[in-house]
């Protein structure tokens, strides 16, 4: 079965609790030493803070982030060490990266669509050779809005060359769904690689 052989359709994943963990806690602890307050400070002033809600929607700089970053957990260390461990936080969710990669190998378009950062972005370009197989990536800090916001299912819509029905969207937060769905994109809140695979392969399995 190969869909691209009929009308046009392509699966849209985010990044996050989909295809890597994220793990703030790990950042937090390693960052820690070089600040004034705990570990679980510095957590609450990364891990969806305003801060890097700002940061991800491409509001402030990276300057600036680490200057706000700082004054707020007295961080005393270099941009270097912040940027790597900052970094830091991400592990593989392998039965969703195989996922991916067989819908390379059957010539099903993928994107990425994902609330991210420079320095995250970087890293998992860097890091995850899965991150090549996408036909596109459509990041927060590069379109300037961040999920659930219209504008950035518009960039998907953009850069795919497809709307509504002929968009499948993988995420783990509902309300990002919901903005698909109300834009008329299919889509499945991202629970067990078991059941998001499946409900993908039986929209794959539908005639367009």
């Amino acid at each position: 079965m190969n869909p691209t052989t009929t009308s046009p359709r392509a699966v849209v994943f985010d990044l996050g609790m989909v295809l890597i963990h994220v793990a703030y806690s790990r950042s937090a602890r390693n960052l820690a030493p070089f600040c004034k307050v705990d570990a679980a400070a510095v957590q609450r002033a990364l891990d969806q803070s305003p801060l890097l809600h700002a940061f991800e929607s491409g509001d402030i700089s990276f300057t600036t982030f680490v200057e706000s970053f700082r004054s707020t957990t007295g961080y005393s260390g270099d941009d270097t060490v912040f940027r790597q461990f900052f970094a830091d936080i991400f592990d593989p969710l392998p039965e969703m990266i195989d996922f991916l990669g067989q819908l390379d190998a059957e010539g099903i378009p993928t994107f990425l669509l994902s609330n991210t950062n420079e320095i995250a972005a970087e890293h998992v370009r860097r890091s995850y050779p899965f991150y090549r197989l996408f036909d596109a990536h459509v990041l927060s800090h590069e379109v300037g809005c961040m999920k659930p916001k219209p504008a950035i299912y518009e960039a998907v819509e953009r850069v795919s060359g497809l709307q509504g029905p002929a968009l499948f969207f993988i995420d783990d937060r509902p309300e990002n769904i919901d903005a698909a769905l109300a834009r008329g994109w299919h889509g499945i809140i991202h629970r067990s690689p078991s059941d998001t695979i499946a409900a993908c392969r039986r929209w794959l399995s539908q005639p367009s």
